[in-house]
């Protein structure tokens, strides 16, 4: 049994003006901290003894003083449309879940922001977990890095996008989540555009308006599902405190400040909000920012009894916010057999130790 000490620091956590210093006072040369960096990052290396170009005795020297606290894959599904959930092992035990969405023209990861999620959303597995912490940077980083050698494993393919749709609410762990972004997209990281990253909220109206203050370059979706105040708070506990006019202020402030035209996801549950008066104010609310509309297939779970609409239903939907001047893509799920799919991620498998 491996004996962790206590007084180790996640070497992740420290900057590399902090590495340089702990290498300085160890009598080091400095410019081995962006050698460490490096390693740490762009390489993705999960124990000191891959750090070759490093001298014995100063693995030896990090090793005493810190730990890399990798995120491992714990178990992964792979499904019969190739999708592929992975559920991610923490340091401390605690399990989330990230999934592999292959398609002809992308290879998308979905990470997750949270151990859990505070939110409670009606038709969503995730709501129903109580939210146990916030992943650190390098925790969601790993998560990316992970599915990246997946991609390039099973399909010899380059991971393009990442979604921040998995568990948990990004925008309820802030800091964290942009400081991963920073290292995705850091040549010293993984070196992505962050216009090939979307971070998507439930809608927490203050924070979206510090991302637009922020000038973030990656894209923000909105998980709607409901274009009326009385509809939306049945299904998403956090419209009564983030009604749909604070999310819209907050919507058009973030574009005017970005320039990046918003998305907004819509599940279409049967017989709830799939009229074409549903899709009407949806349209009433799209129209006040510069947006794209993805009508999302839902995906069932045990603890709630909503249902996907019919084809019918969703096309006649679908045409009239396209004869409207929207721009419509209808998603449809991946990962269903593997409970992969949006909606679906609860951290369901357990690992014994």
């Amino acid at each position: 049994m491996e004996v962790v000490v206590a007084n180790k620091k996640d070497i992740r956590k420290l900057s590399l003006s902090q590495i340089k210093e702990f290498l300085v006072e160890k009598g080091e040369q400095g410019f081995r901290a962006k050698q460490i960096y490096e390693w740490l990052w762009k390489k993705s290396v999960q124990s000191f003894d891959e750090m070759t170009n490093l001298s014995k005795k100063m693995r030896e020297a990090l090793d005493e003083n810190f730990e890399i606290r990798a995120v491992t894959v714990a178990e992964k599904q792979v499904s019969s449309d190739k999708t592929i959930k992975s559920s991610f092992q923490l340091f401390d035990q605690n399990l989330v879940e990230g999934v592999l969405i292959p398609a002809d023209d992308r290879m998308t990861a979905c990470v997750s922001s949270q151990v859990g999620c505070s939110l409670t959303c009606k038709f969503c597995a995730t709501g129903y977990m109580d939210r146990k912490r916030n992943l650190d940077p390098a925790e969601i980083y790993d998560q990316v890095v992970r599915i990246r050698d997946q991609a390039e494993e099973h399909y010899q393919t380059p991971l393009t996008n990442i979604v921040y749709m998995g568990m948990g609410e990004p925008l309820l762990n802030y800091a964290n989540v942009l400081q991963s972004i920073e290292h995705i997209t850091s040549p010293e990281g993984l070196g992505m555009s962050p216009k090939r990253i979307t971070v998507s909220t439930a809608g927490i109206a203050k924070m979206i308006k510090k991302l637009g203050e922020d000038e973030v370059k990656f894209n923000l979706a909105l998980s709607l599902h409901a274009a009326n105040d009385v509809k939306r708070n049945q299904i998403m506990p956090i419209n009564e405190s983030n009604t749909l006019e604070a999310l819209k202020e907050a919507l058009q402030y973030f574009y005017k400040k970005t320039g990046s035209r918003i998305t907004l996801e819509y599940i279409v549950f049967y017989r709830f909000n799939d009229t074409l008066e549903d899709a009407r104010e949806l349209w009433q609310f799209a129209k006040q920012f510069p947006c794209k509309i993805n009508i999302i297939e839902y995906n069932p779970i045990a603890e709630a009894n909503y249902t996907n609409t019919d084809p019918l239903t969703l096309e006649k939907f679908a045409k009239f916010l396209e004869e409207k001047g929207m721009v419509v893509n209808v998603r449809r799920s991946r990962g269903k057999d593997i409970d992969a799919a949006c909606g679906q991620l609860a951290g369901k498998k357990k690992t014994e130790n």
